[in-house]
């Protein structure tokens, strides 16, 4: 049977049904932004390298017409991604190096990640994990009991990442039982997850999404991924609230993007967007240079400079920490 049109209104879908129907090719995405594909940069090449995937949610929130919208240059596969640019690799912080089981990277002190998933609701341009081996290294069921017994033998890991791809696009089951695991190890104080999903497909924060995490005896922390205000709409807010009405602790991470949010006042009025709805401006990436993102690159100096203009017009509690990841650090290193 031919795959639904991903222009129906998505009101009535659950979650699952909008995934589905995601944008999964340059011309279906072009065809209901009214754009003209002839007229755009586009690359088939740079979507076979790195498929496109975009939900009717997030592309909702685009311009019609507007072929240089900050959030379609996130997903739109471009001609730049072919170009190789110096120092940009397939493993730029590491992650490979840092993994000492199947499905665990443990960078950090006190702090362990699980690679839950290879898949995302959303495939943004810029990601540093697009060539990731997930096949190798994602959590098989017998991966994650391995996993799990890595983390309950180590005392000093007190915090517990979820990660993916998306740890959200697992089932609501699956993260009820994930956690009941987790909750059970005594020495962990903190479960974080790291999702883009409550900003591109709102719908995935359900009632028992909501259950799961607000049941959890262990402080709960999700830290969702926002680029551009733009991308903040109702649905956006309402999810964040049932979240906070939860207990969770919402925080936000950026990743400064040129040509999407290489601004002061673009990254200003996100961030007061974000605090409007309870989340928290808390990083701001600089690009971590995997091979096909070096056209998003913006050099410490500019980022240094819009981060200035930042601190002089907000409140230092809506300026997020510029960061950038560097492969062997102890930690994420402060830019400035």
């Amino acid at each position: 049977m031919p795959k639904p049109s991903p222009a129906t209104p998505h009101i009535a879908k659950n979650w699952q049904q909008q995934l589905t129907e995601a944008f999964t090719s340059i011309g279906q995405l072009c065809s209901y932004l009214h754009l003209n594909i002839n007229e755009l940069p586009v690359s088939e090449a740079a979507a076979k390298d790195f498929a496109i995937k975009v939900p009717l949610s997030f592309a909702e929130c685009m311009e019609k017409g507007n072929a240089n919208d900050p959030l379609l240059r996130q997903v739109l596969p471009i001609d730049d991604e072919m170009v190789a640019y110096p120092g940009f690799s397939n493993d730029p912080v590491g992650d490979i190096a840092a993994s000492p089981h199947t499905g665990i990277l443990h960078k950090y002190q006190g702090r362990v990640l699980l690679i839950n998933t290879g898949s995302c609701a959303i495939n943004c341009r810029y990601c540093f994990r697009r060539h990731f081996p997930y096949a190798d290294l994602q959590l098989s069921k017998q991966a994650e009991e391995a996993a799990l017994a890595y983390i309950n033998n180590n005392a000093s890991i007190s915090e517990v990442i979820l990660s993916g791809g998306d740890p959200l696009l697992l089932s609501d089951s699956r993260l009820a039982r994930l956690f009941e695991q987790l909750n059970a190890i005594p020495h962990l104080k903190r479960i974080r997850i790291h999702s883009r999903l409550p900003i591109v497909l709102p719908a995935r924060v359900t009632d028992g999404l909501v259950a799961t995490l607000k049941q959890s005896p262990k402080k709960t922390v999700l830290v969702v991924h926002c680029n551009h205000g733009n991308e903040l709409n109702g649905h956006v807010h309402q999810a964040c609230q049932a979240l906070l009405a939860a207990g969770i602790t919402l925080f936000n991470q950026s990743v400064l993007l040129k040509g999407v949010n290489d601004d002061a006042a673009i990254l200003g009025e996100l961030s007061e967007k974000l605090f409007a709805i309870g989340v928290i401006p808390y990083y701001l990436h600089l690009l971590d240079k995997a091979s096909g993102t070096g056209h998003f690159d913006v050099g410490e100096k500019d980022a240094l400079t819009i981060m200035a203009q930042l601190e002089a017009a907000l409140p230092g509690y809506l300026v997020p920490k510029l960061v950038k990841e560097q492969a062997g650090a102890a930690s994420k290193t402060r830019v400035g």
